[in-house]
């Protein structure tokens, strides 16, 4: 048999090897050293932000954000069920507030129409807050998640946000370097439009630190608090006086050091994404009932992280017939995500506007989406699909 082809693999060179080894020899290797602060700095250059708060990983710093946006018992987020989890924990039951689901557009992100729904007709506005008719619960946030790097709607999201008073928190975990190209929002990044953004820095993210996040945020306080909150909350370092509960959040040297190795490398990993993503296109889209969903390239740069392929029911295929038939040929792929509205901890929630999140969680299928995946290797993922 062939060699293994993973789904999403770390791509690694000198140049980290290079700078952790800097790290580790200077002994500066935990949560003190340059690298930290330089790495924040980096990363908010990159997305045009005037600060980055560095997370030891894209939950914490969704934690984070929760914590600094105030969410809390008494209130809800709206969030997408077509997401990980873990976009949805740390917003809600990480901080007491309670969640409302709802579906995706074809974008796979959260859909604005639904959204709107839920906001004009199942809930009112008093005292300039929304709340849920239902609950009686004050409707506090909405979470956009920008799903395997594709940009969500952000005009339309951003307009029922400002006329709800909705605070607007960017999970853009999956989507550093996605951004507009054109619009009213052209030369922005994802994570940067809202509120308050996150990215994550996992192991199988488009540039990764082993384990890492960062938040970023329109209102420079919050970026304060999220620092202070990160860093046990430390009101005099020397006497360790805490002035409130903080946590041990906080991002290694050591990771730093990868961080700004691999963020020299991004555009590159996305230009290797995108040739990925072109190769299976041209050879699967619209052959035998299959699709590679596609990205917004008329008005976005997406980063092309992760790569769908659509089973429609013409193909005759089964999401896990062509997922353990793959895995017998060596290659990895995985399913969407299930549905979160459908999790042990979720079944009492709000979910609305589900068919298309339904449907794509039934027919989706991962294929290899690695930084460092070959022509070759890729033709080879095509064939196996080709010969199902």
């Amino acid at each position: 048999m062939a060699g293994f082809i993973p789904l999403s693999v770390p791509n690694f060179g000198a140049r980290e090897a290079e700078l952790a080894l800097e790290a580790i020899t200077s002994g500066w290797v935990s949560t003190s050293g340059a690298k930290v602060g330089e790495f924040e700095q980096a990363i908010a250059a990159y997305v045009g932000m005037p600060r980055a708060v560095a997370a030891n990983s894209g939950s914490s710093a969704l934690h984070l954000a929760a914590m600094a946006a105030g969410l809390g018992p008494g209130t809800e987020v709206i969030v997408p069920t077509l997401t990980f989890i873990a976009a949805v924990n740390p917003l809600t039951r990480y901080v007491g507030a309670e969640p409302v689901f709802i579906g995706c557009d074809d974008s796979l992100c959260i859909d604005p129409d639904a959204v709107e729904d839920f906001c004009q007709n199942r809930c009112t506005l008093r005292g300039g807050a929304l709340y849920n008719k239902k609950t009686g619960a004050r409707v506090a946030a909405l979470a956009v998640v920008h799903v395997f790097g594709a940009m969500a709607d952000m005009p339309r999201l951003l307009d029922i946000a400002r006329r709800y008073h909705l605070t607007l928190i960017e999970d853009a975990t999956e989507a550093l370097g996605t951004r507009y190209t054109a619009g009213p929002l052209a030369g922005r990044y994802a994570g940067t439009m809202g509120d308050i953004g996150c990215y994550s820095f996992n192991g199988n993210k488009i540039i990764t630190t082993g384990a890492g996040g960062m938040l970023v945020s329109n209102h420079a306080d919050w970026a304060q608090h999220a620092k202070h909150l990160s860093t046990q909350a430390k009101a005099d370092e020397l006497q360790f006086l805490h002035d409130e509960v903080g946590y041990n959040y906080r991002m290694t040297n050591v990771q730093a050091c990868l961080g700004l190795a691999q963020l020299e490398r991004l555009e590159g990993f996305i230009a290797a994404k995108k040739a990925r993503y072109a190769q299976y296109r041209a050879a699967l889209d619209g052959v035998r009932g299959l699709r590679v969903l596609p990205f917004d390239e008329s008005s976005t740069r997406p980063n092309y992280w992760f790569f769908s392929l659509y089973l429609g029911p013409e193909s005759g295929l089964a999401r896990d017939a062509v997922i353990a038939a793959l895995q017998a040929q060596g290659i990895q792929t995985r399913p969407v995500w299930a549905l979160v509205h459908e999790q042990a901890d979720y079944g009492k929630n709000e979910a609305l506007g589900l068919d298309k999140a339904r449907d794509y969680r039934a027919r989706i299928v991962n294929l290899p989406c690695s930084t460092n995946l070959t022509e070759t290797d890729c033709d080879r993922v095509i064939q196996a699909v080709l010969s199902l």
